[in-house]
């Protein structure tokens, strides 16, 4: 017979070497034999597939599985209907992404479940592991708990592509999944009690502070862009200097100037970053007559992010009279910054004190499924330090211990969130 969560006479514990198995288990999908990275895009056959196997490990853990239109996995433990508390966060990563990012924080999630279930303990609240779909936003944003937040419509659906020109309904179909549905994921008001994820720092503040436990208190907003520089391709040898229509020369000059925008408009927490370039015709003695490129701008304030994105319009504009170009910008996503709920957040440093963990507060600067969730539901996020600050990238490092760490104040966040004493 199970106990109510109320029912404090045996605590679940983390079992960390099961923890590991899991989290091998996930990494044995994608991984690159050259590199040592991880390529499991959304919607590949990788990403597939890793997703089939985990939704054996939450059938064979006691939980009730089942997808939704937009590819988020579910595992549901406890036998009430009604609102869950979600944990958990994604599976797939960036092209040779590293071992930590996303996966750890689901699999940390469905050990919580099993250690919950393997003391004997049935939530008086129900509790669903999600591993969300296209969280690092190869089709632009973050599908699956957009979808979830009801932040997705068929305009985006059918213009989202991604940086190769697939198009998500092409790879949905693919697979056997119908892009129309993704609308019908959408989550009402109260359905879900609260959100809770575990991830990597993906940053170095919490190695250079001593801490092995950050509290996420907000996230940045993410504006992504994709701009177009249109000139003339000529020959390098005979058109003179001041005669170019250089696509790359106006890149360039618009990149030398993120800093200076930054110390203008900007803030401590802004982040500009061109990740993406792609010039044309791409040869060495060819004048570029195209130039596309990402331009990416996060901040946690969204004033400041309007700024910023006011400015850089205005640079491109500027830029492309004085290099005689035609530029275009092309919105793939806005995610606006949000502060996540500070009630769980207080309840998260109570339990980090509990367990005697040096702790600190801090902002995220990359975006995270808590972030849109909170849309929905109350959300915390927890990060454990990332060695060197390196993320997404094979080199990606999370010691042991800090898993341990975290997964433990996890589980105890859990206990606390569904009633239960800490574990």
């Amino acid at each position: 017979m199970h106990r109510e969560m109320t029912d404090a006479l045996q605590s679940p514990r983390i079992d960390s070497e099961r923890l590991r198995r899991l989290l091998d288990g996930v990494n044995s999908f994608g991984r690159s034999m050259v590199t040592g990275g991880f390529n499991r895009p959304a919607f590949s056959e990788a990403d597939m597939a890793v997703r089939r196997w985990f939704a054996d490990q939450m059938t064979e853990s006691g939980l009730a599985v089942r997808r939704d239109g937009a590819g988020n996995l579910f595992g549901r433990l406890g036998s009430k209907a009604g609102p869950a508390i979600m944990i958990g966060s994604h599976l797939d990563t960036v092209r040779d992404g590293g071992a930590f990012d996303g996966a750890l924080g689901v699999c940390v999630a469905l050990e919580s479940v099993r250690a919950i279930h393997e003391a004997g303990l049935e939530p008086g609240i129900p509790i669903e592991v999600v591993a969300t779909s296209d969280e690092e936003g190869r089709f632009g944003g973050m599908l699956g708990s957009q979808a979830i937040a009801g932040q997705i419509d068929h305009a985006w659906i059918d213009k989202a592509a991604d940086a190769d020109g697939l198009k998500l309904s092409q790879a949905m179909i693919a697979h056997g999944l119908d892009p129309a549905r993704i609308i019908q994921a959408a989550r009402p008001p109260g359905s879900i009690r609260a959100f809770l994820e575990l991830h990597v720092e993906q940053g170095p503040i919490l190695e250079a502070s001593g801490k092995s436990i950050g509290i996420v208190e907000s996230v940045s907003g993410i504006c992504h862009w994709q701009v177009t520089l249109t000139g003339r391709a000529n020959h390098s040898g005979t058109t003179p200097m001041d005669m170019r229509s250089d696509a790359f020369a106006g890149l360039a000059a618009i990149s030398a100037m993120i800093p200076t925008i930054i110390r203008d408009a900007g803030g401590e927490q802004s982040r500009v970053t061109i990740g993406k370039v792609h010039l044309v015709p791409d040869h060495p003695h060819t004048i570029p007559g195209k130039a596309v490129f990402n331009l990416i701008v996060r901040d946690v304030d969204n004033e400041i992010m309007r700024a910023l994105t006011i400015r850089f319009r205005d640079l491109i504009a500027e830029t492309s009279r004085k290099h005689r170009l035609e530029a275009s910008i092309d919105e793939m996503g806005w995610l606006a910054p949000v502060s996540l709920d500070a009630a769980i957040a207080s309840d998260i440093e109570t339990e980090a004190k509990r367990l005697g963990l040096a702790y600190m507060r801090m902002p995220s600067g990359a975006g995270h499924d808590a972030q849109t969730m909170q849309a929905v539901c109350p959300s915390a996020l927890i990060f454990v330090p990332s060695r060197a600050g390196i993320s997404h990238a094979p080199e990606e490092w999370t010691d042991w211990a800090d898993i341990e760490n975290g997964a433990r104040l996890y589980l105890a966040a859990l206990c606390r969130l569904a009633g239960m004493a800490g574990a």
